[in-house]
């Protein structure tokens, strides 16, 4: 097998390369407030993460590091943004695959949360990451109903509302947010159970 030089007759292994390694950014919803995972090492708070090792793929590595650091199986991450100014860990010129997930707060209840309010004194930029991570979330929450599926397949309106108040990190008003939302929802013939007083109608999530 020949082996490849370019165009100056170098060899790919003559170049300078980062370290890669990979930062995801677990968020869920408790008590209210949109909360991050945070795993602690010697170095300090940080997002779970790890280098990638020899051919080993992104994802690998991903669930790797959740397996490892926090504890977390059974997850499906998805690529967030490339983080990769030469000068953004101290250790030495590594590039970030950040990766975003977002759960059920049963799904991470070993792990410690912290609302995202609250992220202070993290590693490297990992402030920066959990911060495209929210603005990514809560984009998609201004635009779709309960997108990543938290609540489940039927839901109050009222749960449907402070599950998107607590994403966005304000109260949002009722009329308004019912009129963006009935169009993306169905009325079921439910309702709510174990309830004092009057029971709410169930919704569910329109086909498609």
């Amino acid at each position: 097998m020949t082996t490849y030089r370019d165009s100056a007759k170098r060899l790919l292994t003559d170049y300078p390369r980062p370290s890669v390694a990979v930062d995801t950014a677990v968020l869920t919803v408790k008590d209210g407030a949109l909360c991050v995972a945070l795993v602690r090492n010697d170095t300090g708070w940080r997002l779970p993460g790890t280098f990638v090792h020899e051919r080993e793929a992104l994802a690998e590595a991903v669930l790797r590091s959740l397996r490892d650091k926090a504890r977390i199986e059974g997850l499906r991450p998805r690529q967030l943004h490339v983080f990769d100014d030469p000068d953004r860990d101290n250790r030495g010129w590594v590039m970030s695959v950040a990766h975003l997930v977002v759960v059920p707060e049963a799904s991470v209840a070993q792990v410690d949360l912290t609302p995202v309010t609250e992220v202070h004194g993290t590693v490297y930029d990992h402030k920066k990451i959990i911060e495209m991570a929210v603005d990514t979330l809560r984009a998609s929450y201004r635009a779709f109903a309960d997108p990543e599926r938290l609540l489940g397949p039927e839901f109050t309106l009222l749960e449907l509302l402070r599950l998107h108040s607590a994403i966005a990190g304000e109260p949002l008003g009722k009329d308004t947010f019912r009129r963006h939302m009935l169009g993306q929802l169905v009325e079921t013939d439910a309702y709510q159970q174990g309830v004092v007083g009057k029971p709410a109608k169930l919704f569910r999530h329109a086909a498609g």
